[in-house]
């Protein structure tokens, strides 16, 4: 039996991988879907990156030395940070068009423009949390700024988990994450998937993504 841990990207709590953590149970292994504080019933304005990091490294010491873990889009920085803190309990790192920061990067400075200024304006009210986009789910919450504008500091480690691989979703219009793919799909140190969905893939694709996973164990 394996445990994979899933973290959701910006404005999404652990129930964004209702559907994909059902078929992982339903095959015998152990899912944890997150929810990062201020993403759930309770505000966390203050929070920043380190503060969703040091969650997924709980998460990960909690459960033994061979988990899978997982992030979509923003998740992807919090993959990196627990990563780096603890590789030797970890299988496999899985990517879901998701940002695969290098020490000093930000969800800010790997972004573009348009994404930029969609955390422009949903922060306009209080500056500490950016309200999600209208066409996002009810269940989305304000996603702490912070988290977005933090850089990330990586000493490296991360890189001593053997697997790693990147789903990237090449259905939608703007990804920021098409030119990663490509870097990431010339570099023998990863495997790269392409699905032709939408960005959110854990609700698009969820059996597809499921059986992903489930080959890195």
């Amino acid at each position: 039996m394996a445990t994979f841990i899933l973290i959701p990207g910006g404005w999404q709590g652990g129930w964004a991988f209702e559907k994909v953590a059902s078929i992982l149970t339903a095959r015998g292994h152990k899912a944890l879907p997150i929810t990062l504080s201020g993403l759930g019933d309770i505000p966390a304005p203050t929070a920043n990156l380190d503060t969703h990091i040091k969650e997924a490294i709980s998460a990960v010491k909690a459960h033994g030395d061979d988990v899978v873990v997982a992030g979509h889009s923003y998740g992807g920085m919090v993959v990196s940070g627990a990563a780096d803190a603890e590789p030797a309990r970890i299988r496999a790192l899985v990517y879901i068009d998701a940002y695969v920061p290098e020490s000093g990067d930000s969800v800010w400075s790997l972004t573009t423009s348009r994404f930029r200024d969609v955390f422009v304006a949903g922060a306009r009210a209080d500056g500490l949390n950016c309200m999600p986009p209208p066409h996002l789910e009810p269940r989305c919450r304000p996603h702490p700024m912070g988290t977005f504008l933090q850089s990330i500091s990586l000493s490296g480690r991360w890189r001593e988990v053997r697997q790693k691989i990147f789903i990237g979703a090449h259905g939608w219009e703007g990804s920021p994450f098409l030119d990663l793919y490509q870097r990431l799909s010339a570099d023998p140190a990863w495997s790269t998937v392409a699905l032709n969905c939408g960005h959110n893939i854990a609700r698009l694709e969820p059996e597809a993504l499921a059986e992903l996973l489930l080959a890195q164990v």
